[in-house]
């Protein structure tokens, strides 16, 4: 873990993102949020859906105050994380307001000066953000070191999250990202959709693709999902369960802010083409 300049621990930053809603995004950030937790480390949950908040409704948590009171009313963001086990944290967002989908610069610049304030107190940070390519979805992902896409072998899935990841490479200046490929079948259909999106993400995109980990179908967790309680406690033995710790194991690995990435090293690519090219 590094420091910045006023001394304040810099956690790893990841958000987990898609282009596609329904890809069950939430259920594994709260599951790997829980295995993380229960190795050891201190880690924070940001729900970053800030206009359709759902990660309070999966942990079944009373939540008095949220993010929207943060930016609009000053609150202190270490008095709205609301503690769920020894070890994890939830910063709750709004639902039901969309205005907070569409944050200006001076609620953005306040916004992460407070984020960075409440996320020194934690060893990882784990921010579950809309889908889409909306401009808080944006900002979230440009906030985190680590963006990872979540993605389905449904086709709808893997566009929607090329289109993602275009934006951030042409937008953003992300020449590297994560995959998780979700809701699987088997593990060569997720080699094969982390391989497609892969493939045309450098060709066309010069950006580096890099497979953080695969989960498969497992009807614990829907089961888990309608109880409001992660899986991983409900059924810590089933397939799904089983990869999320892997996934945490990866996780864990991910450097700091402004180090190189050492997890799932991809070959060097070509020169990026200049924006306005033909190939974006």
């Amino acid at each position: 873990m590094s420091q910045d300049k006023k001394g304040l621990k810099l956690p790893v930053t990841v958000s987990l993102t898609s282009g596609k809603g329904g890809v069950g995004k939430t259920s594994l950030t709260v599951n790997l949020a829980v295995a993380l937790s229960r190795g050891g480390k201190q880690v924070l949950i940001i729900d970053g859906d800030l206009g359709l908040a759902n990660v309070d409704v999966l942990l079944r948590i009373q939540v008095d105050k949220n993010l929207r009171d943060v930016i609009e009313n000053g609150e202190d963001p270490s008095n709205v994380v609301v503690a769920v086990a020894p070890g994890l944290g939830v910063l709750p967002a709004s639902s039901g307001v969309p205005a907070m989908l569409s944050l200006g610069q001076r609620e953005q610049s306040l916004l992460e000066k407070l984020l960075r304030k409440v996320s020194s107190r934690y060893d990882l940070v784990l921010v579950d953000t809309a889908a889409g390519i909306g401009p808080s979805v944006l900002w979230l992902n440009s906030f985190a070191d680590h963006p990872v896409i979540v993605v389905t072998p449904d086709p709808t899935s893997m566009t929607d999250a090329y289109a993602l990841i275009k934006v951030l490479a042409r937008d953003y200046e992300r020449e590297e990202l994560h995959v998780v490929v979700n809701g699987l079948s088997s593990s060569m259909e997720g080699r094969e959709v982390f391989g497609t999106l892969k493939s045309v993400a450098e060709r066309f995109l010069q950006v580096r693709l890099h497979h953080l980990g695969s989960v498969p179908q497992d009807p614990e967790v829907a089961r888990a999902v309608r109880r409001q309680v992660p899986f991983l406690e409900t059924s810590p033995e089933t397939p799904a369960a089983r990869a999320v710790l892997e996934l945490s194991e990866a996780v864990e690995k991910l450097p700091p802010r402004g180090s190189q990435v050492v997890v799932g090293k991809a070959p060097s690519l070509p020169p990026r083409e200049p924006r306005g090219s033909a190939v974006e």
